[in-house]
């Protein structure tokens, strides 16, 4: 089967959402003319029926279009019909989504009861015990013909029933079978899911909603497109359920949210979305609104001329090639540009607000982990000396030609300058302007990095079509991605910010980064930081990969993971994964190099990686024996 750049949406420059069938889940469509839908899950005890309701009515007021509902056991899946009926008794026709994994009887009950199930291919009639198991065709063959008998009485229930259900992959819980076919690869999560899909067909069932979550952003997007591009191969176009899993929690977890879920919307891709925070269910709808509020008249964007044949791997990361300029380009992780041009003059006490802190004592500077490697100060004299790693750049008319500082041109301005020129030459431009035939004459001068802006409201596409020219003509100039966003909330800043960049960054487009705001530059330094890790492009912190909780949770995950948080915090490139239950863990954890995953009321079980190494430990003493495991493996360090 061969696939195409541009298979997976219907245009990379003209916005418009893919059509998908239309899947009646109760009283609502997803997929098709309808909306993009937006929904989240209860925290509670399933068993539990009052605080499953209140809390599932709190998600309903907050904008929840369905409500999800863990269902581990058949006594879980039962109480759904008591859950309903007093929702229902309530006045609220919202639909409900019975979430099962490992057990099928389950799923048969459920499927009677509410008006979607969700199951997840890796462990519906399928295992993971990181077993590596050799297949021929026929062997592979034999597997699919067991997993089609234990599948087929859920499809006829559901199919007797008008129930939807969602075929959801996840990439920490690919079978063995799949790994073992596929590898832990985008193509492996979408076979699993396909492959129950094509039973689905068999038997003239499509109420399908299919889904490919991961919490590695470039995973979870990658698996996506070729979801999509796949499908349309095989002449479907079943709705998508759009998440990242595990995301965490407070700006973080945001942060990352949106790097995913956005990069598909960018494109036109999606028909539900589920932001998954480690915060109160409710907490996550308004993200999850603001998220999909943006592209409500994304299709009135200016024009951006279309490329034929896209010269990218959207499966695949690739990182563009440029050149190495000072330390921007090639091989470097991206660099982060910070305006600090509004203040009335540079003093040493600002250098520690960008991460650069002087000790009398050392007579040395400390260098934050996220430290800005160029600063802007526009017409502003450079007054103080600064630390080897910083540079400075100034508008070209106030350039001050010392080692510390870089020249910032127009491209007029570089076009026209006579003289010396500096070690970089910063030249600002627009994407429009980067169509004009005057751009051609800077492409064998090797001291130029473009920073690219756009006004266009399509940010992404525009500038991404900007990168497409460059690998056509073969110019390997470095690029920094410059966006400014002024007159929105913080939190828009947040979310646009991350699917702006985000999705482009996840593409190996961009060697650097300039965000301004209204907001401060502590909130700019952050967010730009945290775009970096949320895409895996530079790591600059600890990483959490922590599941959002559910009826299954077996301890406090927010409380856990706050503490957590608090004495790991300082772990740069250090991945741990906090998992409520086994459900959601080792699988879950993905490649977190750390677990804390419960195995029962008050015991917690840790992992290396995929081993478990210390099994049903008091939670008590539990987030100390973790900081132990870590130091036992060389990955501590103490904090400053």
């Amino acid at each position: 089967m061969t696939i195409t750049p541009d298979d997976y949406c219907n245009s990379l420059t003209d916005y418009s959402r893919f059509k998908t069938r239309e899947v009646i889940v109760g009283t609502i469509g997803i997929g098709g003319n309808n909306p993009v839908r937006i929904q989240s899950m209860t925290t509670t005890d399933t068993m539990d029926t009052k605080e499953t309701v209140e809390q599932s009515i709190r998600m309903i007021k907050a904008g929840s279009e369905l409500v999800r509902i863990t269902a581990p056991s058949k006594r879980e899946a039962e109480n759904l019909i008591n859950i309903k009926k007093e929702i229902r008794n309530r006045g609220y026709s919202t639909p409900l989504v019975a979430d099962i994994h490992f057990t099928p009887n389950a799923a048969l009950i459920a499927a009677e009861i509410v008006e979607k199930v969700r199951i997840n291919p890796g462990n519906y009639m399928d295992k993971k015990n990181f077993n590596l198991i050799e297949y021929n065709d026929e062997s592979y063959a034999l597997e699919l013909d067991r997993i089609k008998d234990g599948f087929i009485p859920l499809v006829k229930v559901c199919k007797e029933n008008d129930t939807a259900m969602r075929i959801g992959t996840n990439h920490g819980s690919l079978s063995d079978r799949i790994l073992s076919r596929y590898g832990d690869t985008p193509l492996g999560m979408v076979e699993s899911a396909l492959e129950f899909v094509r039973i689905c067909q068999e038997f003239d069932y499509y109420n399908l909603i299919i889904s490919m979550k991961a919490s590695n952003t470039q995973v979870m997007v990658q698996a996506y497109r070729l979801a999509v591009a796949m499908m349309k191969k095989e002449g479907m176009n079943y709705p998508l359920h759009l998440g990242v899993t595990e995301a965490g929690d407070g700006e973080d977890g945001r942060i990352k949210s949106a790097v995913g879920i956005g990069s598909l919307l960018e494109d036109g891709i999606g028909d539900t979305i589920r932001v998954s925070l480690t915060e109160e269910p409710e907490l996550e709808l308004p993200v999850a609104k603001q998220l999909i509020d943006r592209y409500k008249s994304r299709g009135k964007h200016a024009n951006i001329p279309p490329i034929v044949e896209p010269p990218f791997q959207p499966y695949n990361y690739s990182k563009r090639k440029s050149l190495l300029i000072n330390n921007i380009g090639m091989k470097q992780v991206p660099r982060v540009i910070l305006d600090i041009s509004k203040r009335d003059e540079l003093l040493y006490k600002d250098l520690q607000n960008v991460g650069y802190k002087y000790s009398k004592n050392l007579d040395k500077w400390v260098i934050a982990d996220q430290a800005v490697d160029y600063i802007y100060i526009g017409n502003k004299k450079l007054d103080i000396s600064l630390p080897g790693s910083l540079y400075a750049i100034q508008n070209i008319q106030y350039w001050e030609r010392d080692k510390q500082t870089l020249p910032l041109f127009s491209l007029e301005e570089y076009l026209d300058y006579v003289g010396d020129r500096g070690l970089i030459n910063f030249i600002d431009i627009s994407t429009s302007e980067f169509l004009s035939s005057d751009i051609l004459k800077l492409k064998n001068d090797d001291s130029i990095v473009l920073l690219i802006n756009t006004q266009n409201d399509h940010v992404a596409a525009d500038i991404r079509r900007i990168f497409f020219e460059l690998i056509k003509i073969e110019w390997k100039v470095p690029v920094i991605i410059k966006k400014e966003y002024y007159n929105i909330t913080k939190d828009e800043f947040q979310l646009y910010s991350s699917t702006d960049i985000g999705s482009l960054l996840l593409d190996g487009f961009g060697d650097g980064i300039w965000l301004s705001s209204d907001f401060s530059n502590n909130t700019n330094i952050k967010l730009s930081f945290g775009i970096l890790q949320a895409t895996r492009t530079r790591i600059s912190k600890t990483e959490y990969i922590s599941c959002p909780s559910c009826g299954r949770t077996l301890f406090n995950l927010q409380k856990v993971t706050s503490e957590i948080r608090s004495r790991t915090n300082h772990l740069k490139g250090v991945k741990i994964g906090i998992m409520g239950c086994i459900v959601n863990g080792p699988g879950e954890m993905a490649d977190a190099d750390y677990g804390y995953v419960g195995a029962g009321v008050g015991q917690i079980s840790l992992y290396k990686g995929y081993e478990l190494v210390k099994r049903n430990i008091s939670a008590d003493i539990a987030v100390d024996a973790l900081i132990d495991l870590i130091k036992a493996n060389g990955d501590w360090v103490e904090s400053n």
